[in-house]
């Protein structure tokens, strides 16, 4: 239990730790984020057009058009410009919760691992080292890359190196911590 525990508690501040750098120093995720000088007319233009926070897929349909009349107004759109806007009424900046409840996530994440390494029968460093890396390459591909095949987006690159470095470095301390001595 102990390993488990520790284990998940170190990992969990390892995956904090190169999420920070990846979202600020590197600047890996820029590209996910750009800024454009219109952004003032741009929100007072968005303001005027919701009521609401939403998620707002450009162009879109109503709900209850019939599948007929969704496949012409997608065939009519096609090569046109479309956009997807996350729109909220208020910017909340509260850094702390955020930070607190990714955090979290971390520990999850790290401890469901750790205990599916202490029930392998004798796992070797490498063994630990390579399940991590896969299970960042399984949390990549059902994530940011299965929203990108969709959606295209822009730092899906980061997101790769964010899977591969966060649950690789993460591996390595678990490898060294988790196997079974002989």
């Amino acid at each position: 239990m102990k390993k488990t525990i520790v284990g998940a508690l170190v990992g969990a501040i390892i995956i904090f730790l190169w999420q920070f750098l990846s979202w600020t120093v590197t600047g890996l995720h820029r590209q996910g984020a750009q800024y454009t000088p219109k952004q003032d007319s741009i929100l007072s233009y968005l303001s005027a057009q919701f009521s609401e926070d939403g998620a707002y897929m450009l162009p879109s349909f109503p709900d209850g058009t019939s599948m007929e009349d969704q496949k012409k107004m997608g065939e009519a759109a096609t090569g046109k410009p479309w956009a997807q806007v996350y729109y909220h009424k208020a910017m909340k900046s509260d850094m702390g919760s955020n930070m607190g409840r990714g955090f979290l996530v971390n520990l999850v994440m790290v401890w469901l691992a750790c205990w599916i390494f202490s029930k392998l029968n004798g796992p070797s460093f490498g063994t630990i080292f390579l399940s991590s890396v896969f299970i960042g390459l399984i949390v990549f591909l059902n994530s940011a890359y299965t929203m990108h095949i969709w959606f295209q987006t822009k730092d899906i690159n980061a997101h790769l190196i964010d899977a591969l470095v966060a649950w690789g470095v993460t591996g390595i301390w678990l490898g060294w911590w988790m196997k079974k001595k002989s």
